[in-house]
Formats: C-alpha cells, sequence, structure tokens
C-alpha cells in the first residue's frame, strides 16, 4: 500500500493528494504519531483526537498564508507533522529539540505562541481585525476544546467577536475533556447540544456566531465540506465539532485521563510501560494525602483547584469529601476570588494552582485576597523547573510576582515533612493569606507521615554548620546545596542554612550569619531577578552589610524545555555547579 505520509514535507503537498486518500493518510499519521511518543513521551490523547481535523484544516486553507490558531498546543502534534516537522519530531520536548507546543519561531505555520488555554479566540480575532486593517484577504481559524472555552478569557474574545465582521472561524473540539473531565455549566449545555435535547437558545447564535454543527470530527468529507462552504460565509463563525480523545489507540480511548500524557508505553498493545516501584512520594500526593487527612479533623477546611483535579492531587479529597473539594474549570481567577469568597466566611481555604497558572490570577491576588488580608492557603504545584513542557510551564516567576505583595507569606518546603507540616500550622488559623509553593516530582523522605508540628512563622534552619561560607537555599533545591557540600574537601568552611520563609525573611537569622560568614551564597529554582536571592541582597543594602553575595537561580531569559537534571546544569542550579561556586568563593576569600 501506498505510504502517503512519506512524500508529505508541508501542507502544499497535502493538497495535491485525493480527497478519498485522507483516511488512509489519517491511519498513518496515527501511527506515526502513536510510535514516536510510546518511546520519547508526550501528549498523546488530544493530537490522536484531531488527526482528521488536523488534515482537513491544512487540506482546504491555504495555510501558512490562512492561520490557525491551536488553543494550549497539546493537540496540535499532527499540525507540526503535517508543517515540514515529521524528520525531526522525535526531538519533541527534548533539550533542544522541538517543542511540546507551537512557536512562532519554530515555524511560519505557528501563528501563535500557545501553552496555557483559552488564548486562541482572542489571538485569531486579532489577527482577522489586523488582517482587515491591512486589506489582506485571508482566513483566520482558532481551534479550542470544550475545556478551554469555558475559560473567561474565551468568553471576552467571543463577546468581542461577536460584535465585529470579522473574518473569523472558531471551531469547538469538543470531546467532553481536557486533561481531566470538563466540568460546570457549560459542559452539560455541550452535553445537551449533541444528545439534540438543549430547550434554550443556541447560546453562540445568541453571541452572533454563524453556528454549524455539532458534525463528526473524525468523518473526513462532512469536514471538508463544512470548510469548504464557511469559507464563503462573511463574519464570525462557529462550527461544533465532536471528536474522541485517544481516537485509534483503544486504551487512550478508554482511559483519556491516563492518556492524556501517559509516558513510554507499548506502541503496539497501548499498555503502559511498568513503573519501578519508589519508596518515595510525589509532593503533589503528600500534598493530596495531608489534606483529607487535616479535614477529617478540621471542618472549615475546602480544597479548590482550577481543572488539576489529578495533577494536584485533590482528587483524593474529591473522591473521599466531594462536598468539600472543588474543580472549577480552566479558571484560574474564579478560583482564587472564590477561595477569597469562602475565606471571608471563615472557611480555611486551600487554593491549589500550578505555579505557571497563578499569573493568569495575578490581580485576583493582589485586589481580592492580600488587599483584604483574607487568610486564603495557595498552595503552587510544579514551582521551579518543570521539564519538557518548558517555558510555557516552568513555575520560576512566583517568588518574585509574590514577594512585592504585601501581607502575603510565602513558603518553600524542603521536602515532604515540611510541606506536611506549613499545610497543618496554615489550618490552625494565620492573620494572612500564604503561599506555599513546591516542585513537581518525588520528595527525599520515604517515611514523611511524620505527626504534625506546628512551624514558625517566618523562621529558617540551620542544615550544616561551618566558618567561612554560608550557603542560604529556599525549598527544593536545598538537596543540590547538600550534594554539592558532601563533594566538597572544605566541607567544614560552608554552612549551610535552609531559610524556608522568603516572606517574612528570618531576620534575626540574618543578622547572626552576615555578622558570622565572609561569603554568601543564595540558591533558588525561581528567577535570579526579584526572588528570594534579592530579598537577601536588599536586607544587606539596607543594613549595611558589605561581605560579597553571590546570587544563583533562573537566569533572565526564559528556559527552553528538558529534562529538569538538564535544565539546572544550563542554570547553574546543579551539584557540580554550585560546587565551582563555592570554589570560588573559597578562593577569593583566601586572596582577600
Amino acid at each position: 500500500m501506498k505510504k502517503f505520509l512519506d512524500h508529505i514535507h508541508s501542507p502544499s503537498d497535502l493538497r495535491t493528494l485525493n480527497q478519498e486518500d485522507l483516511p488512509q493518510l489519517a491511519k498513518e499519521m496515527r501511527d506515526f504519531i502513536i510510535d514516536i511518543v510510546a518511546t520519547k513521551e508526550g501528549h498523546l490523547g488530544a493530537s490522536l483526537g484531531v488527526v482528521e481535523l488536523t488534515i482537513a484544516l491544512h487540506f482546504v486553507y491555504n495555510t501558512p498564508e490562512d492561520l490557525l490558531v491551536w488553543d494550549v498546543g497539546h493537540q496540535a502534534y499532527g499540525h507540526k507533522i503535517l508543517t515540514g516537522r515529521k524528520s525531526i519530531f522525535h526531538t519533541n520536548r527534548q533539550l533542544h529539540g522541538i517543542s511540546g507546543f507551537p512557536k512562532r519561531d519554530e515555524s511560519d505555520f505557528d501563528t501563535f505562541g500557545v501553552g496555557h488555554s483559552s488564548t486562541s479566540i482572542s489571538a485569531a480575532l486579532g489577527m482577522a481585525i489586523a488582517s482587515q486593517l491591512k486589506g489582506d484577504d485571508r482566513h483566520h481559524v482558532a481551534i479550542i476544546g470544550d475545556a478551554s472555552i469555558a475559560s473567561g478569557m474565551a468568553f471576552e474574545g467571543l463577546n468581542h467577536a461577536g460584535v465585529t465582521d470579522a473574518n473569523l472561524l472558531v471551531i469547538l473540539n469538543d470531546n467532553a475533556i481536557g486533561i481531566d473531565p470538563s466540568v460546570g455549566a457549560l459542559k452539560q449545555y455541550l452535553t445537551n447540544v449533541k444528545k439534540g435535547t438543549e430547550k434554550q437558545d443556541n447560546i453562540f447564535e445568541a453571541l452572533n456566531f454563524d453556528y454549524t454543527g455539532p458534525i463528526d470530527g473524525h468523518d473526513l468529507n462532512t469536514i471538508i465540506k463544512e470548510l469548504k462552504r464557511l469559507k464563503s460565509v462573511k463574519g464570525p463563525k462557529f462550527l461544533h465539532v465532536i471528536t474522541t480523545k485517544g481516537k485509534g489507540l483503544r486504551q487512550a480511548e478508554e482511559n483519556q485521563v491516563t492518556y492524556h500524557a501517559p509516558g513510554k508505553f507499548d506502541s503496539a498493545t497501548g499498555e503502559l510501560a511498568i513503573k519501578m516501584a519508589s519508596t518515595l512520594t510525589k509532593f503533589q500526593d503528600v500534598f493530596g494525602v495531608t489534606i483529607v487527612e487535616l479535614a477529617e479533623k478540621n471542618p472549615k477546611i475546602v480544597g479548590i483547584t482550577p481543572a488539576m483535579p489529578t495533577g494536584s492531587s485533590l482528587k483524593y479529597m474529591m473522591d473521599q469529601m466531594p462536598d468539600r473539594a472543588f474543580d472549577v474549570g480552566i479558571a484560574e481567577q474564579h478560583a482564587v476570588t472564590l477561595s477569597a469568597g469562602m475565606a471571608t466566611q471563615g472557611m480555611m481555604v486551600f487554593c491549589n494552582i500550578y505555579s505557571t497558572f497563578l499569573q493568569r490570577a495575578y490581580d485576583q491576588v493582589i485586589h481580592d485576597v492580600a488587599l483584604q488580608n483574607l487568610p486564603v492557603i495557595f498552595c503552587l504545584d510544579r514551582a521551579g523547573l518543570v521539564g519538557e513542557d518548558g517555558a510555557t510551564h516552568h513555575g520560576v516567576f512566583d517568588l518574585a510576582y509574590l514577594r512585592c505583595i504585601p501581607n502575603l507569606i510565602i513558603f518553600a518546603p524542603r521536602n515532604e515533612i515540611e510541606l506536611r507540616n506549613i499545610m497543618y500550622t496554615a489550618q490552625l488559623g494565620l492573620q494572612h493569606p500564604i503561599a506555599i509553593r513546591y516542585p513537581r516530582g518525588y520528595g527525599v523522605i520515604p517515611d514523611w507521615k511524620q505527626p504534625f508540628e506546628k512551624l514558625e512563622i517566618g523562621t529558617g534552619e540551620i542544615l550544616t554548620q561551618g566558618s567561612d561560607i554560608a550557603i542560604l537555599t529556599v525549598g527544593f533545591i536545598a538537596e543540590n546545596a547538600k550534594e554539592a557540600i558532601a563533594k566538597l574537601n572544605g566541607k567544614t568552611k560552608v554552612a549551610h542554612y535552609d531559610m524556608r520563609f522568603v516572606k517574612p525573611l528570618d531576620e534575626a537569622l540574618l543578622h547572626e550569619i552576615f555578622k558570622t560568614f565572609k561569603y554568601l551564597i543564595t540558591v533558588e529554582d525561581g528567577t535570579v531577578k526579584g526572588g528570594f536571592g534579592s530579598a537577601v541582597l536588599e536586607f544587606a543594602a539596607e543594613h549595611q552589610y558589605s561581605i560579597p553575595i553571590k546570587t544563583l537561580g533562573i537566569p533572565d531569559s526564559f528556559m527552553e524545555h528538558g529534562n529538569v537534571a538538564q535544565l539546572q546544569q544550563l542554570a547553574h542550579l546543579d551539584a557540580n555547579s554550585i560546587v565551582k561556586t563555592i570554589e570560588a568563593a573559597l578562593l577569593f576569600i583566601t586572596a582577600h
């Protein structure tokens, strides 16, 4: 049988095929995606679900002259394969390889860089209005999922688009699931539309969109026919497409949450690779287990997450206490202000948001929580470098963007026991909101389920005694510093302090450190500009200490994708790099 995919290096090649050959191409593309992701890892289910839609879009539209904007980008693997990146697709999400998301500097076909949800409609509308102003006759298509379209920003885009005559097509890829199953009233509305039982007026027609659908997103002829018709329809248009996430791989269809990003698996059978059982626990699971433990004793505790119940492990509480744990959908701003509202009524709210996603609710953190001094407990998962998802997902800005907010306590546990203890301390009752930031992945202590201890707010502690150099760390990066000190010959000269609180700083401890040591090194897995190291520099300036201070952290540039160990080396935060920094400091002390 002829292999069509072998001969396609760009959409112009695709458009030379006969339409009846496209289903065979779809099968080849699915097999190609499955084969690569099985060994290299990545996002699977979303891309498998839109294979036919992707082929149809590039077949009907004159891309890249016509502009496609993929929301989030989990589903864009097929798009990358058709647009000249098939031969390097195996480098997807690897250091110096192609990004797992559309990225403007990677290809002219990637019209807008994405990674966070719900931006596609606004971006595509901006492009469409710009085309009008320039007199360009182009088509603009936003492809958005049913979980993403429930976000406030998507509705802001729809609201504006509906009063324009822009040449915009919004395609709703409706598969009833984002990373976890979609939630909310809009999901129920879309379910009713699919069943034909919706009694209300069409919500998208009410917003002045020319609505079509729902249509079968796996029927190439139907999609192509509809896209061709819509090219001649003026103004904002809306196409409702029904797809199956994980289409073409039985396990991915049956277990859509696991196969969103399944890790390694057998491409022939779909079976997941057997992972070695670890004696260690992921930080997210420490959170998930601990909040249930605390909530069983404290009836005021509630948990909130914006669309990340599995990733944050709030799912444990949702399963055991469904009336006290809430997935609010992709709505970070709502999650924060909902938490604030509950806090006004005396609830102990644990609002669990990935560090990178809290950026989307910055105004709400300032105005609705901190300004009113409401004791919301923010649990910021995936803090620091997260690895292969890259620049859009690294949680490296939180220390810097939170540190300037009045009333806010900032804590970074170095291990699982510290995470448990700060959660315990926070639910006893604080006078201020608190942000607790912890990394993706496993901790270091097998027996972390220890009796709770109350922590004193704003206190650090010494981990290793020393005479000449003090290393100050916050959070899990302490492990790298600990490893570095262990590698040194002159380890008796190097002290290690876990400062724990970035705000308030332990000023009494800092005075002691500055009066004792000849050289300070701060280490953080956040941006070096404005973060923990900057706080120590400010303290030194304020109190006129003049000893040398070296700040280590994420450099002032967007870090690419790669595994965490590789990225820490690039940022000079790995143990060997810290050793070199310490050795340079020792030489400086000797010379002076």
